[in-house]
């Protein structure tokens, strides 16, 4: 990888392997507080959660392959029955209800995020917002199609989408900031040792 498609993560990469799994599990931890981070709408299935934050933000710092590990490692917990996904729910039979497909749509948008941030995405606000709103189609595509097989057309949208959209846009907002700040802060103080 060269200088120009650093992420934030492999520019600060602990050298100790150990260190680096420490890392790793902080960004775990990271999405599970996330999830905790649910409200149910009474109208849906599909709660509005901090879960999209998380994977953005994981994607955006530590790139395609350990984004996508990290959210895999995620969702297999959940599958395994801890209690780290939306609302402290766990378990097989949440993959196979209505939230589903956002669930799966997490691995696509971090495998899609994060190789954007590869090809230094992260470094400009466009780009990051750019990147960031890709990740939230791709989840919403996941999550639509899958509950689509739970409802009605006509209502689907009303379930699964529009009431999403003004918090996605908030969270673009917060961690599309964010990411570009965090990059200049690094290169900066790689550039003063």
């Amino acid at each position: 990888m060269t200088a120009h498609q650093l992420t934030i993560y492999d520019a600060i990469r602990p050298s100790a392997r150990w260190m680096e799994i420490v890392v790793l599990a902080a960004f775990n931890v990271l999405l599970v507080a996330c999830s905790y981070i649910a409200v149910p709408l009474p109208f849906s299935p599909v709660p509005v959660t901090g879960q999209t934050f998380g994977v953005m933000v994981i994607a955006m710092t530590l790139g395609r392959i350990r984004g996508t590990a990290v959210v895999l490692a995620y969702l297999l917990e959940g599958a395994l029955g801890l209690p780290v996904l939306a609302g402290g729910n766990a378990g097989l039979p949440v993959f196979f209800g209505a939230t589903g497909g956002y669930l799966f749509g997490f691995v696509g948008a971090a495998y899609v995020m994060g190789w954007l941030a590869d090809n230094g995405w992260h470094r400009t606000l466009f780009r990051s917002l750019s990147a960031m709103l890709i990740g939230q189609v791709v989840i919403y595509t996941c999550g639509l199609a899958w509950l689509s097989g739970f409802m009605p057309s006509g209502q689907l949208l009303v379930a699964g989408l529009f009431p999403f959209l003004p918090g996605a846009a908030a969270k673009i907002a917060l961690a599309g900031g964010v990411i570009p700040s965090v990059w200049r802060i690094v290169k900066r103080t790689q550039s003063d040792a």
